[in-house]
């Protein structure tokens, strides 16, 4: 009788085992398949032609390994943005991402598309349009549109020698625009006032991003004072601080 019981239980344990149910994740969460390329510790030896090899029970079990995949470096994705996402870029973008990033968010949410040939080809089509088109069909990009706003925000200051009788031309603004403010202004798209600059004063200079909107950037123009001597001045204001800082931590541990 128990053996009947205990062969029936078996029976129900291997119909239920068949029938597995599996939780809906993500392509991220699901368990990794890594790769190992392992080789025998010991050589099998040549076997006589038209017979298998002779494997000894224990000897040629033994394995060394030669290389783990789940350690190596992992490929990121290459992806093809539909839409401005923060951070990454804007439409018609091509971005390298994870690939978590990429299949459990930009593909399901349809910010991105895989850079396909056809999708190269209508996105670069796209973009020659916006740049080449009608002005009334071109639309600014991503890119563009914040550093538009960054620019609107933004005042130029340009030293000047005064001992020194020169003009103010459009390579020393653009030069100032990259050291300053980090912008980099062709000569082309920066408009200067008619009259030339040859004194210190307030001033202004337009910024034409990508032959579209234009930005009125206040420049001031004022008396050149060497980097090193900049840096000695903002020393001196500093000591002094410092000074009062360390003066009160003594303070505060004596009462």
């Amino acid at each position: 009788m128990w053996c009947w019981s205990r062969y029936a239980l078996e029976g129900l344990v291997r119909e239920f085992s068949k029938v597995t149910v599996f939780p809906i994740r993500n392509f991220s969460q699901t368990a990794c398949k890594n790769t190992v390329v392992v080789e025998r510790w010991w050589q099998v030896p040549l076997s006589k032609e038209g017979r298998p090899p002779r494997l000894h029970p224990r000897r040629h079990r033994v394995y060394r390994l030669l290389e783990d995949t789940k350690h190596a470096p992992k490929e990121k994705m290459e992806l093809i943005l539909t839409q401005t996402v923060p951070k990454l870029g804007g439409r018609g973008d091509t971005v390298m991402v994870k690939k978590s990033v990429g299949r459990n968010k930009l593909l399901p949410e349809g910010l991105a598309v895989y850079p396909s040939p056809e999708n190269k080809e209508m996105f670069l089509e796209e973009r020659k349009q916006l740049v080449e088109g009608k002005a009334e069909d071109r639309v600014q990009t991503r890119t563009a549109e914040l550093t538009v706003g960054y620019l609107k925000r933004c005042k130029l200051e340009v030293g000047m020698k005064n001992n020194v009788r020169y003009e103010l031309t459009k390579e020393i603004v653009c030069r100032q625009f990259l050291v300053k403010l980090g912008v980099v202004v062709s000569p082309h798209a920066l408009t200067l006032p008619d009259e030339p600059i040859t004194r210190w004063g307030e001033y202004w200079c337009e910024v034409t991003v990508n032959g579209m909107d234009t930005v009125r950037v206040p420049m001031s123009v004022v008396k050149f004072v060497n980097p090193r001597t900049l840096r000695h001045q903002r020393w001196l204001r500093e000591q002094p601080e410092a000074q009062t800082a360390g003066s009160e931590e003594p303070a505060k541990d004596n009462p």
